[in-house]
């Protein structure tokens, strides 16, 4: 995802080499209430520099190669060939692409597709995790290399890397911490493993304090209570970043979900705890 004032779309495939003729595809399919781009181009990518929004600074969307456009609340294909069938070179028009939609074959992975596509759900923060977890399990019973025994070996090859994918996607999308570290990633500002809060000393303090009662308290209740007072600032947190994501600030974003990597460590560390006390 990029800022306002810069949105790109990759422009991979091969029916594109015309850059002039994609930037007219771009505008005519758009939304003209909320796009008033000028475009300029290249062999790689197109991109829009100017007169984006008329109303509104926040972020707008995002656009990959295999030419989705998300918005908020609301996402747009681009219908193009951007692949064809390994087996039958049938042109396939959607992506992601699973199976082939003639010979009905499995397909090898599309490279840029996201795991916000992948599972078939807005790129946003707040997530249906029931229907994110049905998408999964129907997904599953298709690719399941146990399918595919009797296949050809790229076939099952091909199954375990979509497999593999889709479990992928799954895990990181039903957490909202993993959620949020991989819609940071696709925004371009990764959470490094090292990221600290930096000048925030007080709330460092706090998180020191809180260690330090969970390592000394051989009380079951006051660990539980630990536990509750987690849960409940993982909660307020997760209300902040998605409306820091909505708004489309990232760097807002970034800081709390560096907050909430903090939070959630103290939580596994309850439940260590409290197994601790089982024993």
């Amino acid at each position: 995802m990029q800022a306002l004032n810069t949105l790109r779309w990759s422009c991979t495939s091969w029916c594109y080499q015309n850059a002039n003729a994609f930037g007219k595809y771009i505008v005519k399919i758009l939304p003209t209430s909320v796009f008033n781009a000028r475009f300029t181009f290249n062999n790689t990518y197109v991109t829009g520099t100017s007169g984006l929004c008329n109303t509104t600074s926040k972020l707008l969307g995002c656009f990959n190669v295999n030419h989705t456009s998300v918005y908020p609340n609301q996402s747009r294909t681009f219908c193009t060939v951007s692949k064809r069938c390994w087996k039958c070179e049938s042109a396939i028009h959607v992506a992601p692409v699973f199976f082939c939609p003639v010979c009905k074959v499995i397909q090898t992975p599309d490279e840029h597709t996201t795991y916000f596509d992948i599972m078939d759900c807005d790129e946003a923060f707040a997530l249906d995790t029931q229907k994110l977890q049905r998408r999964y399990l129907h997904l599953q019973r298709s690719l399941h290399p146990d399918n595919f025994s009797q296949k050809t070996q790229k076939e099952q090859e091909y199954s375990e890397t979509q497999s593999a994918l889709v479990n992928n996607a799954y895990r990181t999308l039903l957490k909202p911490l993993s959620r949020g570290l991989y819609m940071l990633e696709l925004g371009g500002i990764p959470v490094k493993e090292e990221t600290g809060i930096g000048g925030d000393q007080q709330f460092l303090l706090e998180i020191m304090e809180i260690n330090e009662r969970l390592d000394e308290t051989q009380s079951k209740e006051e660990a539980d209570n630990i536990g509750v007072s987690m849960e409940g600032r993982l909660q307020d947190i997760t209300e902040k970043i998605n409306a820091s994501f909505c708004k489309g600030d990232l760097q807002s974003a970034r800081v709390l979900i560096v907050k909430m990597k903090y939070f959630a460590n103290i939580q596994e560390k309850v439940k260590e705890k409290l197994s601790e006390m089982l024993v």
